[in-house]
């Protein structure tokens, strides 16, 4: 999909379902030169970097790596992509206002992984108002039932927040709390290639499986506020905070 192209549709698909899938959006020559950036990165930038900017299924095991987090800080090259036209133009048009780069992370489902990700809705954690944020998730492997694709619950952005608890899952602390059958019922299981880009909404509901594939299951995300959102910035440092006082605590980071 040339999204330029279609950006109308592309922007009703994505008020009306709380997430669009823009197939190619990278090139294979594109995906594979960003995996060989990441690699670089974990191999020499990582080893220097804070304790919690990884999270880790085995603490120290690389393989086991779940999340990258505030990449853009720590490398130039990630920087320049989440500053770029490619990336933010696209979250300008969905948002429907100018936008500020927040955070660049890079989830995994490690190989013969059994974590699940809970349903949950980004913007109980992002504390907005209003609650206008978005992820671009580039998938950088094939994404399958198999392996922990996403499932979106189609529409559910324009319901308001659902009530989150926490959860025993390391890296998603709260989880929706009454997810029921109705929600798996409107849920959307979002397949891709690598290179395409899946964009959601942080009102939008979505979960993922787990892994017990022998190849990891791997994507960059960009996160992006609107301007006319604003953050409470004292209760997002006190959640923080507390959530990395007990992974510490866990010697999960």
């Amino acid at each position: 999909m040339d999204w330029q192209k279609d950006s109308g549709q592309l922007k009703a698909d994505f008020d009306r379902d709380g997430f669009v899938v823009i197939p190619g959006f990278y090139t294979p020559q594109e995906t594979e030169a960003l995996n060989a950036h990441i690699d670089r990165f974990i191999a020499e930038t990582l080893p220097g970097l804070p304790s919690n900017a990884a999270f880790y299924e085995a603490k120290g095991q690389t393989e086991s790596i779940m999340r990258l987090q505030g990449m853009a800080s720590y490398d130039d090259h990630f920087k320049e992509l989440t500053e770029s036209d490619r990336f933010a133009k696209l979250a300008e048009l969905l948002l429907d206002d100018g936008v500020i780069s927040k955070n660049m992370e890079w989830f995994t489902k490690p190989a013969r992984s059994d974590a699940e990700t809970p349903p949950h809705q980004d913007g109980f954690y992002f504390m907005l108002e209003p609650n206008e944020a978005l992820t671009l998730w580039l998938a950088l492997d094939t994404v399958n039932d198999e392996n922990g694709c996403i499932h979106y619950v189609r529409g559910s952005h324009r319901r308001g927040m659902r009530p989150h608890g926490q959860t025993a899952v390391f890296g998603f602390s709260l989880g929706v709390t009454d997810y029921g059958e109705a929600d798996y019922q409107e849920e959307a299981a979002i397949h891709a290639a690598p290179g395409d880009m899946i964009v959601h909404h942080c009102m939008t509901i979505h979960r993922a499986g787990s892994n017990p594939t022998p190849n990891p299951r791997r994507a960059l995300g960009l996160v992006y506020y609107a301007q006319r959102a604003k953050a409470d910035a004292a209760r997002q440092e006190a959640y923080k905070k507390e959530l990395m006082k007990r992974w510490k605590e866990e010697e999960k980071i």
